[in-house]
């Protein structure tokens, strides 16, 4: 804190990092949870059944979840190899910068697993529909929400 009780510069900088570490560790068992599913399906009884859009859907999955964990995780290791050099405000803009990325391809990733399974338990059109409503939530809860809200003195979630 600074002299008039207000957070100085260093202060703001180590409250952001602290947050923004505290987020990823939020995100992160999600992701490692859908990434170990991901792992296990080819070996399963029913994969063999599964259609070539469901595989490459599974696939484009398996790659998201895995660019997810990549970057989201990337974050923590920037900081493990440069922490001593005070550096933190650049650390922050590029760890700020991979979470919005990853959490953009956990996104892609659980819409991709959604098609998957709707594929697999449902007929035409339900895959496409539910697929398309959980792309727009996504975009619209995780990216559009704040994005609005950031340009305007109403919270658009009411």
């Amino acid at each position: 804190m600074g002299t008039n009780g207000l957070e100085d510069e260093k202060g703001r900088r180590d409250r952001e990092l602290i947050e923004l570490l505290n987020e990823l560790r939020v995100a992160m068992p999600g992701v490692q949870v859908l990434f170990a599913f991901l792992l296990i399906v080819p070996f399963s009884n029913g994969f063999p059944r599964m259609t070539a859009l469901q595989r490459n859907m599974y696939f484009v999955a398996f790659l998201c979840t895995g660019l997810a964990a990549l970057l989201l995780i990337a974050p923590s290791i920037h900081h493990r190899l440069r922490f001593r050099d005070r550096d933190k405000e650049a650390l922050l803009q590029r760890a700020n910068k991979l979470a919005i990325v990853g959490l953009g391809f956990l996104a892609a990733a659980m819409t991709a697993v959604t098609f998957v399974i709707t594929d697999v338990l449902f007929d035409e059109p339900w895959p496409v529909l539910v697929t398309g409503i959980a792309a727009g939530l996504f975009a619209w809860v995780w990216y559009a929400v704040p994005l609005f809200r950031r340009h305007s003195d109403q919270d658009v979630l009411g």
